[in-house]
């Protein structure tokens, strides 16, 4: 399984050329070996405040959209061990809290994360694919 960062799953949905070819190479297999494509919860919470920002526009309601996200992706919750693992991410990881909180849900579950986010990246906190 693969958790996917915010923005990708914006990409993905509205832009797939922002993709990289790692990315599409690694969400091609997951799918034909029938790997689950996961999200945070707090996925979808960012993804509201984008759309309420303006910064995704739809052609449906945003409860749809958020409703075909959560029939594309597993929806992890926030977990208490998440929560620990967020506390003790380096200095070097964003302290954006939706950051943290994908990343951490990323190392408690033992899933790679698909993010093109240069400092979570080189923050080598976790593995990511990208």
């Amino acid at each position: 399984m693969i958790l996917f960062d915010t923005h990708v799953v914006v990409w993905l949905a509205f832009d797939r050329s922002r993709l990289s070819r790692a990315a599409i190479l690694a969400i091609d297999k997951a799918r034909m070996n029938g790997e689950g494509l996961a999200i945070s919860d707090i996925t979808l919470l960012e993804l509201t405040a984008l759309v309420r920002k303006g910064r995704i526009h739809l052609d449906i309601s945003l409860e749809t959209f958020l409703r075909e996200v959560e029939s594309r992706f597993v929806v992890i919750p926030i977990t208490s061990r998440a929560c620990v693992l967020a506390a003790g991410l380096p200095p070097a990881y964003p302290e954006d809290p939706a950051d943290r909180i994908i990343g951490a849900t990323a190392l408690a579950e033992g899933m790679p994360l698909l993010t093109a986010d240069h400092q979570i990246r080189r923050s080598k906190a976790l593995r990511t694919i990208w």
